[in-house]
């Protein structure tokens, strides 16, 4: 996650450096240095702020259908991933293990470069 998406997130989830510090689990200082580029964002923490981000979406009566409805996966398929298993096809990009190209991903970096290019992740962030 580029530096600038990050400071844009936490803009719309109108937070202060020191508010989302918090919530994320991190110090100011950790904030500062991910929106000035000074530090990469780590894996742990862009889950945590996209999933906070999702989250203020689906408060605000925005509803999406689930993944296996929009990519349109055969029941075999439905039935050996997590997302199905767990109900949660609005945020597929954040349960580990899926497997929308037919194999689940081998890191979160891995799994994002897909996730980032599908319309379900596209339904919510617009990126």
């Amino acid at each position: 996650m580029e530096s600038s998406k990050f400071k844009d997130i936490r803009a719309k989830l109108n937070k202060t450096q020191k508010e989302l510090a918090q919530l994320l689990g991190v110090s100011i200082k950790a904030i500062h240095s991910y929106e000035q580029s000074w530090r990469k964002i780590p894996h742990h923490v862009e889950r945590q702020l996209l999933f906070l981000l999702s989250r203020t979406y689906m408060s605000d009566g925005k509803q999406s259908d689930k993944c296996w409805d929009i990519r349109k996966c055969p029941e075999k398929m439905q039935k050996e991933c997590p997302a199905w298993e767990f109900k949660a096809g609005d945020i597929c990009w954040f349960i580990n293990g899926t497997k929308c190209s037919g194999k689940a991903h081998n890191s979160w970096e891995d799994k994002m470069v897909e996730c980032k290019v599908c319309k379900v992740f596209q339904n919510f962030f617009e990126v």
